[in-house]
């Protein structure tokens, strides 16, 4: 069978990419999403797929009723129309949270009017090729929850501004859409203690 062109095998990578993100941020994802080969991806959305019809939408394991989209937008740099355009889909479809797949970047004025949406939309910006998780100098990441941080902080009496601190803007928080005040816990391989747990809050 032919090979799948460039930017055919480029959205390919992405979108498996992107499954296996939502997965690690626990919305629900079925193994065949993650494990689509590049003929069933073909066989899906054809030769050359329209980034339109790649649109994903999912809701967490934990609460049905939080949901999120993927966009994909067509042109190589968003403008504000099209900001609107998916501000008004997650609108009347009661959804908060979203992942823009841009090909290059923003405009000013859409960049300007993502920032005004927020904080009751929140649409991320993301060209998604490789999973960074993957990469050989990434250790494990798991974020913990409210409670599991409540926890955290009463067990060794600190403040979580004690913590060492780790950016919103660091490549593993963007994958797992972390935001200023959570706390994930970071396992590396140790050489004498077999592994070694260190924490880190978000800012």
């Amino acid at each position: 069978m032919a090979q799948l062109d460039d930017s055919t095998n480029r959205l390919y990578r992405i979108r498996r990419t992107i499954m296996q993100m939502l997965r690690d941020r626990d919305y629900l994802v079925a193994d065949y999403e993650v494990s689509l080969t590049k003929e069933q991806f073909r066989d899906k959305f054809g030769d050359e797929p329209k980034r339109d019809d790649l649109v994903i939408s999912k809701a967490k394991r934990s609460d049905q009723s939080d949901q999120i989209f993927v966009f994909f937008p067509e042109e190589p740099k968003v403008g504000v129309k099209t900001i609107k355009t998916y501000a008004e889909r997650m609108k009347s479809e009661l959804v908060f949270r979203a992942i823009m797949v841009v090909q290059t970047s923003l405009t000013p004025f859409a960049k300007q009017c993502l920032s005004e949406m927020a904080p009751k939309y929140q649409i991320e910006e993301a060209e998604l090729l490789v999973n960074i998780k993957e990469h050989t100098l990434v250790p494990e990441h798991q974020v913990l929850s409210a409670e599991e941080k409540k926890t955290l902080l009463e067990r060794y009496t600190v403040k979580e501004s004690q913590l060492p601190r780790m950016q919103d803007r660091d490549p593993v928080a963007r994958y797992y859409g972390l935001k200023h005040g959570q706390v994930v816990k970071i396992i590396r391989p140790s050489e004498t203690a077999g592994r070694y747990v260190t924490y880190r809050y978000v800012v």
